[in-house]
């Protein structure tokens, strides 16, 4: 499995849509606006992209359950051709055993209990019956071993395999917890330390102090 701190090179298509998601947030794109060139943005992109390893660590949980359910399911998806659907070798056997051994020894012992019903002589109706006592016996036994079997079986795979649907929701979950405790603030960060998006404000110059000179005051007079 992947270091979940790291990003996996199949996963930087869902990384850079979270991304482009963050930067349309509201307070994200207000302070791109102090930099009507866009330069800004590009930045910041470019930043975000060159430190996805750093902003990935901040969803570790949620990544490390992803690629969990991301290698079960490929390999299940491995495994599921190459054996019957929900059983092992001996449960397969066992439930295709049943009713051909079922079919066939009802058959054989109706035909056996007919002929000596008729009064054939031989030992023809012996066997049949015997033959299919035998057969009534496998498919009794076959019956036992599916009973015995799949329910494990069936539990196993409840437990251990991903179905889509969880897969897509592990999926949903990292980019929700990216979104909120990676990029948000790795953006937010980026942008405080931007200079370009926080210009100096306007110098005022000071009002001018008026001066008096005493030498060209007229004269006060009582």
């Amino acid at each position: 499995m992947a270091d979940p701190s790291g990003l996996r090179p199949e996963d930087r298509a869902d990384f850079e849509a979270v991304l482009h998601l963050a930067l349309a947030t509201p307070d994200i794109l207000g302070a791109l606006r102090a930099d009507p060139s866009g330069l800004a943005a590009t930045r910041l992109r470019s930043r975000a992209l060159a430190d996805a390893d750093e902003i990935t660590a901040a969803a570790c949980g949620e990544y490390r359950t992803y690629l969990t359910c991301s290698a079960s399911n490929a390999s299940a998806e491995e495994t599921t051709p190459h054996r019957p659907a929900g059983s092992g070798p001996v449960a397969a056997l066992a439930v295709l055993t049943l009713p051909v051994a079922a079919s066939s020894a009802a058959v054989l012992l109706v035909l056996g209990y007919l002929l000596q019903l008729t009064g054939v002589r031989g030992t023809l109706p012996g066997s049949l019956i015997a033959v299919g006592w035998i057969l009534a016996l496998v498919a009794a036994l076959s019956a036992l071993i599916a009973l015995a079997t799949l329910p494990g079986t069936a539990i196993r795979g409840r437990g251990g395999s991903v179905t889509p649907a969880r897969l897509e929701q592990a999926r949903l979950d990292w980019q929700q917890a990216l979104l909120k405790r990676g990029m948000l603030p790795h953006l937010r960060r980026a942008i405080s330390e931007d200079p370009s998006l926080h210009p100096d404000p306007p110098t005022t110059p000071s009002p001018a102090t008026p001066t008096t000179d005493s030498k060209s005051s007229p004269p006060l007079t009582g």
